[in-house]
Order: structure tokens, then C-alpha cells, then sequence
């Protein structure tokens, strides 16, 4: 694939995502998203930069909640939103003929 065929990067848009996470709704999410997080460090099941992810089974935004039955500790790269090639890349959905 040559160059010119790549698509153009846009540039990301700081000030209209920091707006997004100034709302207060972002806000009360995040609150409890650290809570639960730290609730986990409490109990020695995560530390600090270990690579981990806590991991909410039902989504905040789905009406889940931080009870304990709730969360589970999950490796930062099987819980990101995309699914990942074995190198790591994303993975393109392609359409069938």
C-alpha cells in the first residue's frame, strides 16, 4: 500500500474532549470508577501500575454498580474496547462479498 492511499489522521480535538469530561454526569462516573478501583487496592487484588484494569460486569453506564459481586480485576489489554491482533494492532472489520 503506498503512502498516498493511506487515509489522513484528523487531529484529536483536546478541547471538545475535555469539555466531554468536564460534564457532571463524566464526573460522578469517574468518581466511582476510582472508587472501585481503590476498593480493590484495599484488598491487595491490584496495585498501582501493574497493568490491570478493574473491571465492572455490568457497565456503570448500564446501571451496574461497585458492589464488590460487580467487579473483577481484568489485564489491561483483554479490557480495552476494541478487539486486538495477536501484535497488538486492531482489528479491521471487513465486509463479506
Amino acid at each position: 500500500m503506498a503512502s498516498a492511499d493511506k487515509p489522513k489522521k484528523r487531529k484529536r480535538d483536546y478541547q471538545k474532549e475535555n469539555e466531554y469530561k468536564k460534564r457532571p454526569e463524566q464526573i460522578a462516573m469517574r468518581v466511582k470508577r476510582n472508587a472501585a478501583r481503590r476498593q480493590l487496592i484495599r484488598e491487595g487484588k491490584v496495585s498501582k501500575g501493574d497493568g490491570t484494569h478493574v473491571n465492572h460486569k455490568i457497565a456503570l453506564s448500564q446501571g451496574g454498580s461497585n458492589d464488590r459481586k460487580n467487579l473483577s480485576v481484568r489485564d489491561g489489554k483483554k479490557n480495552s474496547s476494541y478487539a486486538r491482533n495477536s501484535d497488538g494492532s486492531m482489528k479491521q472489520n471487513t465486509r463479506k462479498a
